[in-house]
């Protein structure tokens, strides 16, 4: 018996530590803690509500978009304009959402990820013409090799020429990523933390450059995404056909939805959104989103509150880091008493489940490349190909 810690897990946003005892092979007990208290809900105290999307974001420098997304939402059911908002207030917020969704999927592919698949130290024997690889080879040779190292030693089988043009195209997408970032701050005013969206909509107004300023970066982000992000994840999963089998997590799937394309309907589960709501069971079927089902558990958790199973809107945020038997600052969110994942692939999985057309479009040709059907999806691979299609 023998227990593994990372500590910190550093290819996220915000202090992880994760602990787990393996024994033959097989871990018989794991702990993820949260060793950073923000407090964000205590900083809101006593402030107008018309600052908590700006407050909200600063939890994160990566998403804060769905902070404040999420922010002006809760405002717009408090001031009674969740059924009012204008077409171009609700298309600009979809538009700025989006743009922050791309720039993440593209970081979370190539700059978290890819290095668990792609051994850049093979750049050393390349020899051609290339910029990016000379580059990349010489320093190496100088021993320059931040970011890539200090690494954990992964499990690389790609070819060198393989894992040669996989180099290049990382730094292509950091130079893709920060399009997406204009693209958002176009509308958004600046990113991160953007100061637009507000409650009843957004205080930009569509012009025509900036229809056409968002528009050209998103042509080319297209391209990338269609002729490089697509084929790298499906080039991964040739080469790691395994992890579909891998990483299937709780199985448990539960989507909000994604990008209002109606403002008229103030229940924020009901309305008309591009990605679905709903929950998703580990037997690939759709079922109602009901939030009364949601509750917070701090049996764990460094906080006073001793009280598992409260709603969030009953809860309490009162650090206390003595408590016993805690080990970490993060709340555990339930839904009918069940772990349940959130994210990209809970939104197309359900999208899917939905019978939506053009999300069927995408996945249904990506499964039959592999000959899969879809809860394979419920893997390691399965979630890169979620975002990609996304």
């Amino acid at each position: 018996m023998r227990k593994i810690v990372i500590d910190p897990v550093t290819r996220i946003e915000g202090h992880l530590k994760v602990e787990a005892v393996v024994d033959d092979g097989k871990i018989k007990e794991a702990k993820s803690s949260g060793t950073l208290f923000r407090g964000i809900e205590l900083i809101l105290r006593g402030r107008d509500p018309r600052d908590a999307a700006v407050i909200t974001q600063r939890i994160c420098g990566v998403c804060p978009t769905s902070h404040s997304t999420a922010s002006n939402l809760c405002l717009d059911s408090a001031f009674g304009l969740g059924g009012s908002i204008p077409d171009n207030g609700r298309i600009i917020r979809n538009l700025i959402l989006g743009a922050a969704h791309v720039s993440d999927h593209i970081l979370h592919f190539y700059h978290l990820a890819a290095l668990d698949y792609v051994d850049v130290t093979k750049v050393a024997t390349y020899e051609g013409n290339n910029a990016t690889l000379n580059s990349v080879k010489d320093f190496i040779q100088r021993g320059e090799l931040g970011p890539f190292v200090p690494r954990y030693e992964g499990d690389y089988r790609l070819p060198a020429a393989v894992d040669q043009e996989l180099v290049v195209h990382y730094v292509d997408a950091l130079r893709m990523r920060r399009k997406a970032q204009e693209m958002c701050a176009i509308f958004a005013g600046k990113m991160p933390h953007n100061m637009t969206i507000v409650p009843g909509g957004v205080t930009e107004i569509p012009t025509i450059d900036k229809i056409a300023s968002f528009l050209w970066r998103l042509n080319e982000l297209r391209t990338f995404i269609d002729n490089v992000y697509i084929p790298d994840v499906i080039a991964a999963a040739g080469a790691y056909s395994d992890y579909f089998e891998i990483g299937a997590g709780c199985k448990h799937l539960l989507s909000y939805g994604n990008y209002d394309l109606d403002g008229k309907e103030a229940d924020l589960t009901k309305r008309n959104r591009l990605f679905k709501q709903g929950t998703v069971s580990p037997d690939f079927k759709l079922g109602h989103l009901d939030v009364n089902a949601i509750t917070e558990e701090v049996k764990h958790s460094w906080y006073e509150d001793s009280t598992t199973g409260r709603k969030p809107l009953n809860g309490d945020t009162v650090p206390k880091d003595d408590k016993a038997g805690a080990y970490s600052w993060i709340k555990a969110p339930r839904y009918n008493g069940q772990v349940y994942e959130v994210g990209p692939l809970a939104r197309l999985v359900t999208t899917y489940l939905s019978g939506d057309p053009k999300v069927k479009a995408l996945v249904d040709p990506a499964l039959a490349k592999f000959k899969a059907k879809p809860d394979v999806l419920f893997s390691v691979l399965g979630r890169h190909l979620a975002r990609a299609l996304c």
